[in-house]
């Protein structure tokens, strides 16, 4: 299954980089901007060139069959805005076996640092990262220091973010997503410290894509192997245009000023 697993990792991360789209937010909150027609946010990534798009299971069925593409990402966690005090604990809603059945190559699950359910969260993606080494599926895993009960050293520049990112490694995970620390010294922490592709977020949905772009620049200079995306891309005017500047950047090696023209 070694050879499967480094096949399916290859065809999501071509080189070793990729753009990755999740487009698992209209689960937990709708209706979610640039996501109302679910065929024409899936058509634009896959027009722009996304490497991945990551999915809940439903959708990945649908779109699956639907695109015949074969680049998705089932995402097996899920917790809504209507969940109180246990909104940011995410449960599991699918497995490793059943993502393939559907047509997706890989699988994804979200593990929140601090929050109140952690050890519940690092026990279900441990659960998918074990089944998944047997069948020979990549997990991405996306790992966020964001909980109540957080606990940072002083001297950590990165925010957790470097814990969170060994965390993912230590536990299985062939490729992690974390937010941006904040600058290339404090992102250069965090991918030394695992042997596994780091993904950066967009982060807060307010900021300009040119920042992002910047800050996808920066993420590069210090080892990232790529973006995880979704708010800034699919809630864009120009969704395919957005990840055309990204895919420039990441796998041709152009700057964030040159990647502008994409946007037209």
């Amino acid at each position: 299954m070694a050879d499967v697993l480094a096949s399916r990792l290859e065809t999501l991360l071509p080189g070793g980089k990729g753009v990755w789209v999740p487009m698992d937010h209209s689960s937990s909150a709708f209706p979610e901007r640039g996501m109302v027609d679910p065929d024409s946010s899936v058509d634009s990534a896959i027009e722009g060139g996304a490497d991945a798009i990551i999915l809940h299971k439903g959708a990945v069925s649908y779109h699956s069959k639907r695109t015949g593409w074969s680049r998705f990402v089932c995402h097996a966690s899920l917790s809504t805005v209507h969940g109180g005090n246990r909104s940011q604990d995410k449960i599991l809603v699918a497995n490793a076996t059943e993502s393939i059945s559907r047509g997706a190559i890989a699988i994804s699950a979200q593990v929140n640092l601090g929050d109140r359910a952690e050890p519940e969260m690092i026990r279900r993606i441990a659960s998918i990262t074990s089944e998944s080494i047997v069948a020979g599926i990549p997990v991405l895993g996306m790992f966020y220091p964001r909980g109540e009960n957080l606990h940072l050293e002083e001297s950590d520049i990165t925010g957790g973010v470097a814990h969170a990112a060994r965390l993912a490694w230590e536990i299985g995970c062939n490729v992690v997503k974390v937010p941006w620390t904040g600058s290339e010294e404090s992102f250069r922490i965090v991918t030394s410290s695992v042997p596994i592709p780091v993904l950066v977020s967009g982060g807060a949905r307010d900021r300009d894509f040119a920042d992002i772009l910047k800050i996808v620049e920066q993420s590069l200079i210090a080892g990232g192997a790529g973006v995880c995306i979704g708010r800034h891309v699919f809630g864009s005017e120009k969704p395919a245009s957005s990840i055309k500047a990204l895919r420039a950047m990441v796998h041709d090696g152009v700057t964030s000023d040159e990647a502008l023209k994409y946007l037209g």
